[in-house]
């Protein structure tokens, strides 16, 4: 069964859960169906497809580590959207300072990168590399899955 989207009580949206997960929360009653299958119960309930909690939940997730986002491949990916070294099609991820060389991976040290453009870099800087850096990495906001921001680099050589 597909997933079913949970909205904070001021109709924000906060993640999705199981079909499983989404019946238990109706049990306990702390949330109500907003959106249902038509036509479809599962007992006495509607089969939902989204939810709203009954209650306001506090996202600290939100607030932890000044308010960044966490760091994943996807992340990386869907802020840079493209590779950073040629333009194409961000297949990978990549760390601009390698790890073997005391690289951390950090939005200021990860790309997004095809595959051609990250096997040739190899071990290296983007200098060392012949290859510089056609993007920017930045920190993205809190909401960068809604709002996709690119910035591109003036010269990244010096």
């Amino acid at each position: 069964m597909a997933d079913v989207l949970v909205l904070n009580a001021g109709y924000e949206p906060l993640h999705r859960v199981s079909m499983k997960h989404a019946i238990t929360m109706l049990v306990r009653e702390v949330a109500v169906v907003e959106e249902s299958v038509e036509g479809v119960q599962f007992g006495p309930f509607p089969l939902p497809r989204v939810l709203r909690l009954v209650r306001y939940v506090t996202m600290r997730w939100l607030y932890r580590g000044g308010g960044r986002p966490p760091v994943t491949k996807e992340g990386v990916k869907r802020r840079d959207g493209e590779c950073a070294y040629c333009g194409g099609p961000a297949q990978t991820v990549d760390h601009v300072v390698p790890r073997s060389r005391g690289g951390d991976s950090s939005w200021l040290n990860l790309v997004a990168a095809c595959t051609v453009c990250n096997h040739r870099k190899a071990d290296r800087t983007p200098v060392e590399a012949g290859m510089p850096l056609h993007l920017t990495p930045y920190v993205p906001p809190v909401d960068h899955g809604l709002a996709r921001r690119r910035r591109r680099a003036r010269s990244l050589a010096a």
